[in-house]
């Protein structure tokens, strides 16, 4: 295998404009717009005959990881997300903050739901590492994770 990094995360939405702006609010710009209908080609290595899209590839300022945020328009499929981290497959996209605390602050402005309150475990950095997790619009779960150092 030549794997190099992880060039992006999926995640789908129902309202574009709705999740681009939470996104953008958490920090992630757009660096680039998905054409809303794609080739055969595409459609075909995505599964489907014909498909129509709105979406972006977003990422946070000096970092290569992207996300891409998706609106399926056809087909269209809502079904809602996980329900919790325990089910198999991509449970949680977790982001890296320096000051998780600042960060809640900003997301509850945002009226993000919090699945719970944040906790410190042993692991990265000297003094363990802090984290919370919280949903976006849609449900999709997310982390905040701040590494400490003591």
């Amino acid at each position: 295998m030549n794997l190099k990094a992880i060039f992006h995360v999926a995640v789908n939405c129902t309202d574009f404009a709705r999740s681009r702006t939470f996104y953008e609010a958490l920090g992630f710009q757009a660096v680039w717009e998905v054409p809303e209908n794609g080739t055969d080609e595409i459609a075909a290595a995505c599964g489907f005959t014909e498909y129509k899209i709105k979406g972006a590839l977003m990422a946070l300022p000096g970092e290569s990881t992207l996300i891409d945020l998706l609106e399926w328009q056809a087909p269209h499929d809502h079904t809602p997300p996980y329900p919790d981290i325990a089910r198999l497959g991509i449970a949680r996209i977790a982001l890296h903050t320096t000051d998780l605390d600042a960060d809640m602050a900003e997301l509850k402005k945002l009226d993000a739901e919090f699945i719970g309150p944040p906790a410190t475990v042993a692991g990265l950095g000297t003094a363990g590492t802090r984290f919370v997790c919280f949903k976006d619009p849609d449900g999709t779960i997310l982390e905040l994770v701040e590494v400490l150092e003591g």
